[in-house]
């Protein structure tokens, strides 16, 4: 990975809560970030006493580079941001500029906690659908924020690889949104859960959380 092919930005622990519907009980069990990249999740539950760990290729770089890649882009984020208001729901969050101080705030805890939990071993470098160092049915719960079925373009042997990877090692998935970043919904999402419910209890549930106009919705593959 290029960090120049990265753009940062972090959702905090009340965002990850609300969209993946996770519970105080949920909240007691192991679990797994996929593609958690600067969100501020884990430094948040771990004080509060969770075990998460995070997995994401941008784990490579440093905190520095992190910080400094995250300045490049953050104007540019809101610029589009702003282009696009009319795509976003403004009713908790009421401006772009709010949202910035929040993202940034995500950001910032990621930062600060991110050299002690690459040494506690909640940070780790990984992509998927490459193997994780983990043995089978490790965690109780996998999250993926933002990325899995989003990018539609990764295609359909990418996403079936790469959830089939996350449910070797979690006996749970929880996808959120089920929508692309045009927020239409995507065959791709269909075609991956008629492959998962061969095997697996798949589920939609509709979601506490809604910024993202139509993206409202989560996916759960269980056991």
């Amino acid at each position: 990975m290029k960090l120049e092919k990265v753009v940062p930005w972090g959702r905090n622990i009340s965002e990850y809560r609300e969209m993946f519907l996770l519970s105080e009980d949920d909240m007691k069990k192991r679990i797994a970030g996929f593609g958690d990249g600067p969100a501020s999740f884990n430094r948040q539950a771990s004080a509060a006493g969770s075990d998460v760990t995070s997995f994401d290729p941008v784990y490579s770089f440093s905190a520095q580079e992190l910080r400094e890649r995250i300045n490049e882009v953050r104007d540019i984020i809101i610029d589009q941001m702003r282009e696009n208001s009319e795509n976003y729901v403004w009713d908790r969050i009421k401006s772009v500029e709010e949202l910035e101080s929040i993202r940034m705030s995500a950001m910032e805890m990621f930062l600060e906690d991110f050299g002690q939990g690459k040494r506690e071993g909640r940070y780790i470098c990984h992509e998927l659908p490459e193997r994780l160092p983990y043995d089978d049915l490790s965690f109780d719960i996998g999250l993926s924020s933002h990325f899995l079925l989003m990018y539609d373009a990764l295609g359909y042997d990418f996403h079936i690889a790469a959830i089939s990877e996350m449910l070797r090692v979690c006996k749970e998935v929880r996808i959120f949104p089920l929508c692309d970043l045009d927020s239409n919904a995507s065959e791709l999402t269909e075609r991956v859960i008629e492959y998962f419910s061969r095997d697996y209890k798949t589920e939609i549930l509709k979601t506490d959380y809604l910024f993202q106009k139509g993206a409202d919705k989560m996916l759960k593959i269980r056991r």
